[in-house]
């Protein structure tokens, strides 16, 4: 506790009352971690399992490669240009983070399923949303895209007008100053952006599991199995999604840290 000596009482205090924090993200964690490691071999062994990961590591990913493809430019243009309804399309990005996941879930079958308008030109093209993978793609993308526009919104907001400016002085396109200097200044945000999402959209449930429940992902298979089964078998599932997570988020941090991103 050296650290402490000669700290105000403020700090001190705010230490304690972030321990507190901190104390209760993971002792959760390191319970169900504990109280599963004898049945985690059996889980793995279990193709229902293997399917449900499967599902949505790949979903997850399909949803935030969208997300940084359609959310980028979305992202650049609300930051550098003014436009009529500009202010309404700003406040409705936010509508998926307060709107409950069973509502949105209900909003997007009202028009993805084979009798509405769009979910039967998609249909028309082999396309089903309704219990399926784009499905489950299309939940995560309306559930998660509004962290990838914010952050590269914040990532754009951080570069000077002035070294726009001065590039274009000397010649350069739009497109060229986009993609030599926009996207490299705003890397950190749009790579925060595309990690939040990503995490977003693997844990999502109530829009997936009205749209599209199966394929199941593994947010609905932990529900059908602590349904089904109990507690004590749901444990060793939460416990390989805990160490998946913690590996992919410590080797993204880390990754960036090296490349003096983040």
């Amino acid at each position: 506790m050296d650290w402490m000596r000669g700290r105000s009482p403020f700090i001190m205090a705010s230490a304690v009352l972030g321990g507190l924090l901190v104390l209760f993200l993971i002792i959760p964690l390191a319970e169900s971690l504990g109280s599963s490691v004898g049945g985690v071999w059996g889980i793995i062994e279990d193709s229902r399992t293997i399917d449900a990961f499967s599902t949505s590591l790949i979903a997850a990913t399909i949803a935030t490669a969208f997300t940084l493809v359609l959310g980028i430019p979305l992202a650049y243009i609300l930051v550098n240009y003014e436009f009529i309804g500009k202010r309404f399309i700003d406040t409705l990005l936010d509508i998926p983070l307060i709107l409950p996941h069973n509502a949105a879930g209900i909003a997007l079958l009202v028009v993805l399923n084979p009798r509405a308008f769009i979910g039967g030109a998609a249909a028309g093209l082999g396309i089903d949303f309704i219990d399926s993978i784009f499905g489950v793609v299309a939940a995560m993308v309306f559930v998660s895209s509004p962290f990838m526009i914010r952050s590269a919104q914040e990532g754009f907001q951080s570069i000077s007008p002035e070294m726009e400016k001065a590039a274009r002085s000397l010649g350069a396109t739009r497109s060229q100053v986009f993609t030599s200097i926009n996207l490299p200044l705003a890397s950190r945000g749009i790579l925060t952006g595309g990690l939040l999402s990503w995490a977003r959209a693997l844990s999502e449930f109530g829009a997936v599991v009205i749209l599209a429940y199966y394929p199941k992902t593994v947010p609905v298979y932990l529900n059908e199995v602590l349904v089904m089964d109990g507690l004590p078998t749901v444990l060793p599932i939460i416990s390989i999604l805990i160490i998946i997570t913690f590996v992919i988020l410590f080797l993204f941090k880390t990754l960036t840290k090296r490349m003096n991103i983040l």
